[in-house]
């Protein structure tokens, strides 16, 4: 085994293997990014229900088409109205810096649903340059270089 000291990001060694593929593995159990959203949406067979956790000023400065609005606070008394526990869900909220999304997906899976949190948020589906539904109608600014390719439909990560 080679040890290595000089490396800043090795001072605590990766896992075995076997541990990070369960720790990995259990990652994408449990999160999926803006880019499988988009496409999973566009096959018209998304096998999911997209929930917006945000509140109703949020919701109407744009939202993902199609998305279903259900703000946290709202998911106890309205999330039997609105979803078939059958269906997975998938919660997001603004983007990284918030975490609307995990405690709305948490409240989803006491009611008995299974979710997953669309990490990024409308943030990162601006970002990408996915279309969002005003008031005004859909709108759709061009992909940010720093986040996604500008010249391809998806990063082929």
């Amino acid at each position: 085994m080679t040890h290595i000291t000089a490396s800043p990001a090795l001072r605590v060694p990766p896992a075995p293997p076997a541990e990070a593929a369960a720790f990995f593995g259990s990652l994408l159990a449990f999160r999926t990014d803006v880019s499988d959203v988009r496409a999973s949406l566009e096959s018209g067979e998304p096998g999911f229900v997209l929930v917006d956790s945000r509140g109703i000023a949020a919701w109407r400065q744009g939202h993902v088409p199609g998305a279903v609005h259900l703000p946290t606070a709202d998911i106890p008394s309205r999330a039997a109205d609105l979803l078939d526990p059958a269906v997975p869900v998938v919660t997001y909220c603004w983007g990284p810096g918030c975490d609307g999304a995990v405690r709305a997906a948490l409240a989803l899976a006491r009611l008995g649903h299974r979710v997953k949190e669309m990490i990024g948020g409308i943030e990162y589906w601006i970002r990408e340059g996915f279309p969002v539904e005003t008031p005004a109608g859909t709108e759709r600014r061009g992909a940010d270089p720093l986040t996604a390719p500008v010249d391809s439909p998806t990063c082929a990560c």
